[in-house]
């Protein structure tokens, strides 16, 4: 996928250079694209990859211009360069101030360019992998996390979370207000791992959707980690519910046939798999039991917890007390 990067100059001299510097690149593919600052706001609403700004190519004040960008709400996280041949310390602390990422200093060194240019395009590359949503890591990042612990042999637990029922909350109350529970739910998965977790080996992801992972020491206290976060997410999630909601206790959808079917409110499932010592070999077979206990765990009405125990051949269900 090519990259946006936008350079923001009234002459043509800074993108005849980082052209050339990218010209032959094949694994770091971008489109360059100049603007003067008459345009600015107007590209802004492309949302670039990243910004480069040639002070010495532009009238305006170059602090202005950077308050610009980052007061742009869409682009608030947008990467800027700004390339100066101002060598005072003071001004280039006061842009560097502004949120700037990098501040180069011209006569421009073309290797110091190009690989800067290069790194940030990896690290936006690398940011794909994160929620946006919620900016915890992604797929990748949680594979490699098992993948680690079962090369060093480690002993650790799986928790994987999903919430009960979601579908039908967007449907009735919308994808925003849905986005709004995702980050209450991810919220909520964070504090307790990390406050209950007495290892400190901890890790938490979120596959998608509503589907998240943690991963806690097999000396932590696992079993009390689930209890208060389902503790923790009844109670708060009652504010994403109208009153009338509350006072049914459940949803009201139509299908597509209009007929009104009644869906309990949202709650927590948890699949717990302890990964002793050499019992699993891969990734893979760990989460097709964490599948398997988390299907248990939704079979318990309200929010619950499975643990599969497989060393003692045991799988143990756990339901908490209906939300208040």
């Amino acid at each position: 996928m090519a990259q946006d990067v936008y350079i923001i100059d009234d002459n043509d001299e800074l993108k005849k250079i980082i052209s050339d510097l990218f010209k032959d690149e094949k694994d770091y593919k971008i489109k360059l694209k100049k603007v003067t600052t008459d345009n600015i706001d107007d590209a802004l609403k492309n949302i670039p990859s990243l910004i480069t700004i040639n002070e010495d190519g532009i009238e305006e004040n170059i602090i202005e211009v950077c308050k610009r960008i980052r007061q742009n709400e869409d682009n608030s996280i947008t990467p800027i360069i700004v390339v100066s041949s101002n060598r005072n310390k003071e001004h280039k602390i006061e842009v560097l101030k502004e949120c700037v990422e990098h501040y180069i200093k011209s006569p421009i060194d073309k290797d110091y360019l190009y690989y800067t240019i290069k790194n940030i395009i990896r690290l936006l590359d690398i940011n794909r992998r994160v929620s946006p949503l919620t900016g915890l890591p992604g797929n990748v990042q949680i594979q490699a996390e098992m993948k680690k612990r079962l090369l060093n042999k480690e002993e650790f637990v799986m928790l994987y979370f999903d919430l009960d029922n979601f579908k039908a909350y967007n449907d009735v109350y919308g994808f925003l207000k849905g986005d709004e529970v995702i980050k209450f739910t991810a919220k909520t998965i964070m504090n307790n791992i990390d406050k209950y977790s007495t290892s400190g080996n901890t890790f938490v992801g979120h596959i998608g959707g509503d589907d998240f992972v943690g991963i806690v020491a097999i000396e932590d206290d696992y079993e009390k980690i689930c209890q208060n976060i389902i503790a923790e997410f009844d109670k708060g999630v009652i504010k994403f519910f109208n009153k009338e909601d509350l006072e049914k206790g459940y949803l009201e959808v139509p299908n597509r046939k209009c007929i009104i079917e009644e869906f309990p409110l949202i709650s927590l499932s948890i699949g717990v798999v302890v990964a002793h010592k050499d019992r699993f070999i891969n990734a893979l077979e760990i989460s097709e039991v964490g599948a398997q206990v988390k299907h248990l765990a939704k079979t318990t009405i309200g929010s619950a917890y499975a643990i599969d125990r497989r060393k003692n051949e045991e799988i143990q269900c756990s339901a908490i007390q209906d939300r208040p």
